[in-house]
């Protein structure tokens, strides 16, 4: 909030389009902060000269602005004369209630020695931007009131191009290449902001440039609100502390790496509303969204009476929609530009939200563009078992395995639709009651997502496959940037011969050619009886809990083999924070999730890693999340006896007959004459490259469609 006696050069300006008819004030503990100073010296003789080209508020709508300022235990200013020295000071007033056309104002502090030989000239009301003068007829006064005579007509007098705004518990840290200064935010425009700084110990202020860049963050109970490369417009002088008003050097940025094709924006009717406290205001702000994505939204707000700025973040912001549906979200304004009529343009990013969230904004979204998508939405169970059966997911063999525990795996999956625990999301394609598409995940390791399904099939003559990825697509672009969701890599197992997966997953790895990033490994099924009796090992092998030098021997095999991601999902170091654990988190919301390392050593040299999955059944429906996965470290050194016998031992932890065992590398089992089943690709990626794989699978569903549309003509054309 500006202050009509704080001079600052260049700041003079008629506020020709005030709008007399609403007259807005901000007293919000201006009377708490402003009781603490003493009066000050009157800086703005300017202001006095500019009623000429003033707009004037008549004397209803003053009484009405006093009232107000009254009710919200705001202040006004009473500026006085010294009769003697000629000096022109402000001293703060709390004005009494309003009724006709006299109004008392009480000093606001102890004012001995300073009222002598003043007289009144003006009442001030500063509303941060503007400011109405109010000629003075002086009815009384004394040393505890005043009494004043409202006239017919007062002014409105512009000063500032923004809205500055009075700040509160906001400290501030300030950076300049090597240079560093602590202070507090004093006030707030949309366009700059001002800040009391004092350099830190063994620093000072004449190592500042003030003609090069800043760097400035603020903070809310140590919380960053604002971080950005700032240029200073002005400040005062001395090498103690200093008040400087700064200013984003940028009106806008980028937070996250740009991609081709961004995510659909869409606009609603009727709009949604964000609502939040301003993190530097401390007060409520409600506007309209004009559009919105999964992954931000931009929103207009008056030039002159804005409250964002580039670079500030928001925590707990509210999306509203109609319907009484809303999600929280942190967010960060990335920009703001000149719109049409006095208006600009804010674009927010949405920096984390919960999974919960995101899946309510993700269905609306969704909805708008395709209203047959559904993102983590109601599901009918009878009708998702029907297209599981009807698609091929559940064919004779599988079905064979699960049939005996059927009962489990429908409760399994009952909890997970209807619950919608936070480790699980899915999407769907939806046209009257049954459905046409399905995708599921979840998070599998601590900072590891699987996708659990993915087909589709023809709704009458229409495809819904690639819509349907679509939309896949980008509900990850925006999940996989969020801290909530925990995706450091995404894993999925395929078989080899299904295209789709192929082409969409392993064709990325192929074409990154980076293992490091997308790593693709090869894996051999075989189903293995979990009721068979107990084995021992032969003298010399051990079968024993990994060791912190166990993973570091498994970790240079596999490197060497692969160079891919799975020790990397796989690392005992994955996750570890003060926060729950997966296993945790699976068994508070009723589930079950563990793993557990176990090295089989001969003569106590590293032979094979065996790694026991464990989960409810059904929860992955090829039960690969319960069973065995086994890196065999010498293929020549392990006879497959031994580690049958190893197996054996650790097999009575699961429910079922049969578990499968995934084996690495993929050529043990033929090396040592075992039969097998199968082969299953693992697709782990870095969620690092997301941008990359978006991309890929933007253009690949491009090339897809042509395709498609290329045969359809071919069929034609043949007819």
């Amino acid at each position: 909030m500006f202050h009509p006696c704080q001079a600052e050069e260049g700041d003079v300006v008629i506020n020709k389009s005030a709008q007399v008819s609403s007259i807005k004030v901000e007293p919000h503990k201006q009377k708490e902060a402003e009781s603490l100073q003493p009066p000050w010296v009157f800086g703005h003789q300017d202001l006095l000269k500019a009623t000429k080209k003033a707009q004037k508020v008549k004397q209803k709508n003053l009484i009405n602005t006093i009232n107000y300022i009254h009710f919200l235990g705001g202040t006004v200013f009473a500026h006085l004369r010294n009769r003697k020295s000629q000096e022109d000071i402000l001293v703060s007033t709390s004005p009494q209630p309003c009724l006709e056309d006299i109004i008392t104002c009480r000093w606001t502090k102890e004012l001995t020695g300073v009222l002598e030989d003043c007289e009144l000239l003006h009442l001030l009301i500063v509303d941060g931007q503007s400011v109405i003068l109010v000629p003075a007829d002086v009815k009384s006064m004394d040393s505890d009131s005043i009494v004043i005579h409202l006239p017919d007509v007062c002014y409105i007098l512009g000063k500032r191009q923004a809205k500055r705004y009075l700040c509160f518990d906001i400290s501030a840290e300030l950076i300049q290449s090597g240079f560093f200064a602590k202070g507090d935010l004093l006030d707030f425009s949309p366009v700059a902001f001002r800040i009391k700084a004092t350099p830190a110990p063994g620093h000072s202020f004449q190592w500042f440039n003030p003609e090069q860049p800043v760097t400035i963050h603020l903070f809310q109970n140590q919380r960053m609100v604002f971080s950005g490369t700032c240029r200073c417009i002005r400040q005062t002088v001395g090498l103690e502390s200093r008040k400087m008003v700064m200013a984003p050097k940028m009106d806008r940025f980028s937070r996250f790496q740009k991609i081709s094709n961004r995510n659909p924006r869409v606009q609603m009717k009727p709009p949604p509303l964000i609502a939040f406290e301003h993190p530097f205001l401390k007060k409520m702000i409600q506007i309209e969204v004009r559009n919105i994505s999964t992954s931000g939204f931009s929103i207009l707000e008056k030039a002159d009476e804005g409250f964002l700025m580039p670079g500030m973040i928001i925590p707990g912001l509210s999306v509203h929609f109609a319907g009484a549906v809303s999600v929280t979200c942190t967010a960060q304004v990335l920009y703001r530009l000149k719109g049409a009529k006095g208006s600009v343009r804010c674009g927010l990013v949405i920096l984390d939200m919960d999974i919960t969230d995101y899946g309510k904004l993700s269905n609306i979204v969704s909805r708008v563009t395709n209203p047959l998508i559904r993102i983590t939405d109601d599901v009918d169970m009878d009708a998702l078992w029907e297209f599981f059966f009807n698609t091929g997911f559940i064919y004779p063999k599988k079905y064979d395995l699960i049939k005996s525990y059927r009962d489990e795996f429908e409760e399994t999956y009952r909890k997970l639709y209807k619950n919608k625990p936070e480790f699980f999301t899915h999407a769907t394609c939806q046209k009257d009651g049954q459905i046409y598409g399905h995708a599921s995940m979840f998070r599998v390791y601590e900072r590891t997502w699987m996708v659990h399904h993915m087909a589709a099939r023809p709704m009458g003559k229409k495809r819904v496959g690639l819509p349907l990825l679509r939309h896949i697509v980008q509900y990850f672009d925006g999940l996989y940037r969020l801290p909530s969701f925990k995706m450091d890599y995404m894993m999925f197992y395929f078989r080899p011969e299904n295209t789709f997966p192929n082409l969409f997953f392993g064709g990325f790895s192929r074409d990154l050619k980076n293992p490091r990033a997308c790593s693709l490994d090869l894996f051999t099924y075989k189903s293995y009886p979990s009721r068979s009796p107990q084995l021992p090992l032969p003298e010399r092998w051990s079968l024993v809990e990994f060791s912190g030098r166990d993973f570091a021997e498994m970790e240079r095999f596999y490197k060497a083999h692969s160079g891919g991601l799975l020790s990397d999902i796989l690392s005992p170091t994955q996750g570890v924070s003060s926060e729950e654990s997966l296993e945790m988190l699976y068994r508070r919301l009723g589930f079950i999730r563990r793993w557990k390392f176990y090295s089989l050593k001969d003569n106590e040299q590293l032979k094979a890693v065996l790694i026991v999955n464990q989960s409810d059944l059904g929860l992955n429906l090829s039960e690969l999340l319960n069973g065995v996965k086994i890196l065999v470290l010498d293929t020549a050194g392990l006879p497959w006896d031994i580690l049958n016998s190893a197996l054996s031992q650790l097999t009575g932890v699961f429910k079922i007959d049969k578990i499968p065992l995934l084996v690495y590398p993929a050529t043990y089992l033929d090396f040592q004459g075992v039969s097998w089943e199968k082969h299953y690709l693992l697709w782990i990626m870095d969620a690092q490259y997301g941008k990359e794989y978006v991309e890929y699978m933007q253009n690949k569903m491009k090339l897809k469609f042509q395709f498609l549309v290329k045969y359809l003509i071919k069929k034609l054309i043949k007819k």
